[in-house]
Formats: structure tokens, sequence, C-alpha cells
């Protein structure tokens, strides 16, 4: 029987990790959260003083790059930068804008494609991130694009950033997601866009058990379970 697949897209801040990871566990499914791998790649290149920016720098030091994708027994996703885990230091304001730099190069996106696919291929799987529907896996058995205004992605932000102890004033966190969004839709390299076939979720007037359920209800309504 074929895996089903499930691509959520979106920009960032909009919530899809915490959302596919909670619907991933209830369906019983694999998550793969896409953008903690560009991360990791980001993670490499501002290890290594790299400009994100310079694809023929970045797309240089891919052969010394090892990826690994693992699951902790707290039953997250970890990243594995060359044998070393990565998970929290990927998520520092810094990696996050190198790794929107490093994800519009073609050079990365093909590296890390089979990967993403491989999983879909042999897993059923809840996937996000900002190429899903359209690039990664065109044929998915669900397409959702997730998103909530740019207000609402900061103010969320910023308090998962006080509950991490690394607060952030909330218009430098408003200017730096207004920066991403711009710099995602705009790529030469796999836009973000919503898929033709994608189902829109706008969770600004949501908390998160309304976006669950919603999220799940478009799931179980699009396959059947």
């Amino acid at each position: 029987m074929k895996p089903i697949s499930i691509a959520i897209d979106g920009p960032s801040g909009a919530g899809k990790s915490t959302l596919a990871r909670s619907a991933a566990a209830k369906l019983g499914y694999l998550y793969v959260d896409t953008g903690a791998i560009y991360r990791t790649i980001g993670c490499y290149a501002h290890r290594k003083g790299i400009d994100p920016k310079d694809e023929p720098a970045v797309k240089a030091e891919l052969p010394q790059i090892h990826v690994g994708l693992t699951y902790g027994e707290d039953g997250l996703q970890h990243m594995l930068l060359n044998g070393q885990d990565v998970t929290k230091e990927i998520r520092l304001p810094e990696i996050s804008l190198c790794a929107s730099a490093v994800s519009a190069h073609p050079s990365v996106r093909a590296f890390l494609l089979e990967m993403q696919r491989e999983l879909a291929r042999t897993h059923n799987v809840i996937m996000d991130g900002r190429d899903i529907g359209t690039v990664v896996l065109p044929d998915a058995d669900v397409k959702v694009f997730l998103t909530a205004s740019a207000e609402v992605r900061a103010k969320r932000r910023m308090l998962e950033l006080e509950q991490r102890g690394t607060p952030e004033p909330f218009e430098k966190i408003l200017k730096e997601i207004e920066e991403r969004d711009w710099n995602d839709s705009h790529r030469a390299a796999a836009p973000l866009r919503q898929a033709a076939d994608a189902v829109l979720l706008d969770t600004s007037e949501l908390d998160f058990q309304e976006s669950e359920a919603a999220l799940l209800r478009i799931i179980r309504e699009r396959t059947g379970l």
C-alpha cells in the first residue's frame, strides 16, 4: 500500500512545525521538518563564516556537510550536523536568516531534495516547509497552505523567545519576519507560494487547539482517514 504524504507549506512563524508535529503524533505518521534541514545547512555556513548568500561558496562546502535526522526520546526530530546535535542552535535568530539565504540556492535545494522524497516514499509523512506541495512532493495526497498575519506571527515568536529565555523586541521580530517573507517569496529557486490544489488555512484568529482541529479535519476529509 502506497504511503500517504501530507504537505504543509507556509511562511515563517505560521506554526507549521508545531501543528504538523502534533498532527503527525495523533495520526501515527512520521513528521519531517524540512525547515530544520535547511537551518542545519545555514548553521554550517554560519559556523564557517561563509556568506550564506554566496552560492558558489556554499555549494563548494556541500560535499563536507552530512545532515542527519533522528528522533530523540522526547519524540522530537533532532538535527545532526556532521554527527553533532544542533537542534537548539539552529533555532537562533541569526541562523534563521542564514537558513533563508541558503535555501534560495538551487544547488542546496537539489542537494536535499532526494533525502526528503525518500522519506515520503518509505513512510506515511507530514512534511512541512516552503515548497513541499509545489516542488518536493507535487503529488502529495493532501496539501495545506498554513498562514497567519505577520503581526500575529511576530507576537507568537516573541512569546516563544521569551519562554526560551532569549527575548527580542517585537519590532525587531516583525521586521525579520517581513524580511524573510519577502526573501522566501521572491527567490528564484522554488519561491514560497500556495499550490493550486492546496487548502488555505489561516490561523490568525485561531488558538492552537482550534488550528490543530482544523488541520486534522482537512487531512481526514482528503484522505478518508
